[in-house]
């Protein structure tokens, strides 16, 4: 199977926030705060957009934990990012910080996916991502280490709120790039939903609808690369259409997170309608718990569509492409994997599957796959594809010490 989609850093500011007064699903959270001042707006700094924002097209790839990797400058040097609308405030790399002998003030803990991490903060003088320029203000500075993209290579900022709120947001997932517009452009013909910037939380605000009932507040997270999570209250009214529940594991800046997995027939946003929708399930006192929410919309969702996300209008767009009636893959195996140089590590076994039954554990290792070796290019190779193909397929996968253990793949969830 590929390597798990993994959950970055979701919201900096751990406020609790109140649900709007039209959803009738809403966790239980602790009193909110009211609306005040931002005690971070001077963090900010001052952005402009170049007449020409609509020319400036900013390609993208996905990691392998499915979420937008482009490459951006700051303070004239060019740094790897991923766009993140989860994300309150935008976050350097401490590892960057330091080899650039960058001053880093304390500034606590934050929340994040797995817990809590230290926070610093850095000044910059300027900020270049596509049409917009910003001058002055400052970045939060964490650890964000390589896991948090699924993957082997780190990267240096997460682009957040503060960065892209002002405008129209623009991501052509298909084509792979987005740009930067003035807010109120409605570049695509889509169907609009509600789309909102949360006062104390400061991050991007949805819905969902499951089984006609709705479902609010939704953080809407570009930098998460699972479709839909839900938290525990959220889950209990969405669980009667869900098919059965299997097990998976994702890794935020704070570590691994294991959450119960399910397949819901049928999901809308606004008025766009999706079908077989991946959704994963925090436990009680998660992320979603703590910070207020119901929940989070992904970029395993979002990438079924064109997407336009302007808050300061108060929308998002959705035009769906040929993606968006493509079924999740699911995996036949019930192994999730790692990759570790010329070996794959088993980060995961879900629940009720074939692997289960087979007695596999986390941290087994594998080195051959029916007698073919795993490389250093095994998750790009079509060697990859074996731990979600078809149901009766019987594989053969050997350890690194010369044993060999048959798994049969079949449809568990």
């Amino acid at each position: 199977m590929p390597i798990p989609s993994l959950l970055p850093l979701a919201a900096l500011l751990a406020a609790p926030i109140a649900a709007p007064a039209t959803a009738p699903v809403q966790p239980p959270v602790p009193a909110p705060l009211s609306a005040s001042a931002d005690p971070r707006a001077a963090w900010a700094g001052r952005s402009a957009l170049a007449p020409d924002a609509e020319t400036r097209w900013i390609p993208f790839d996905l990691t392998p934990g499915n979420q937008i990797r482009f490459t951006m400058a700051l303070d004239g040097r060019p740094v790897t990012a991923i766009l993140d609308t989860g994300v309150s405030y935008s976050v350097l790399a401490r590892r960057y910080a330091d080899a650039h002998g960058l001053a880093v003030q304390a500034e606590g803990r934050a929340t994040a996916i797995g817990g809590t991490v230290a926070i610093g903060r850095v000044a910059t003088q300027r900020l270049a991502i596509g049409a917009v320029t910003r001058r002055g203000g400052s970045l939060g500075v964490a650890d964000l280490p390589a896991a948090a993209t699924g993957g082997t290579r780190a990267i240096d900022l997460l682009v957040g709120r503060d960065l892209t709120a002002p405008y129209a947001l623009d991501i052509d997932y298909r084509a792979r790039r987005f740009r930067l517009l003035r807010s109120g452009s409605r570049p695509f013909a889509g169907v609009a939903a509600p789309l909102t910037i949360a006062p104390d939380l400061r991050i991007y605000l949805g819905a969902i609808a499951v089984g006609g009932r709705a479902i609010a507040p939704m953080v809407v997270d570009t930098g998460d690369g699972s479709a839909i999570t839900l938290g525990p209250a959220a889950w209990a009214h969405a669980r009667t259409a869900a098919g059965p529940v299997t097990s998976t594991v994702s890794f935020g800046l704070a570590g691994p997170v294991v959450f119960d997995m399910a397949i819901l027939p049928e999901v809308r946003v606004g008025e766009t309608e999706a079908r077989d929708v991946e959704v994963r399930v925090e436990p009680v006192g998660g992320f979603s718990d703590t910070i207020g929410v119901a929940g989070r919309i992904g970029s395993g969702f979002l990438q079924r569509y064109r997407v336009l996300l302007d808050p300061t209008a108060g929308h998002m767009l959705l035009a769906p492409t040929a993606a968006a009636a493509t079924p999740p893959v699911r995996s036949t195996s019930g192994l999730l994997l790692g990759l570790t140089g010329d070996r794959l590590k088993v980060l995961h076994v879900m629940r009720g599957s074939p692997a289960a039954a087979g007695g596999w554990r986390d941290g087994d290792m594998i080195c051959t796959i029916d007698g073919a070796r795993v490389r250093a290019d095994y998750a790009t190779s079509a060697l990859a594809g074996w731990a979600t193909a078809a149901a009766g397929r019987s594989v053969t996968l050997g350890d690194c010490t010369g044993g060999r253990r048959r798994l049969m793949l079949r449809r568990f969830y």
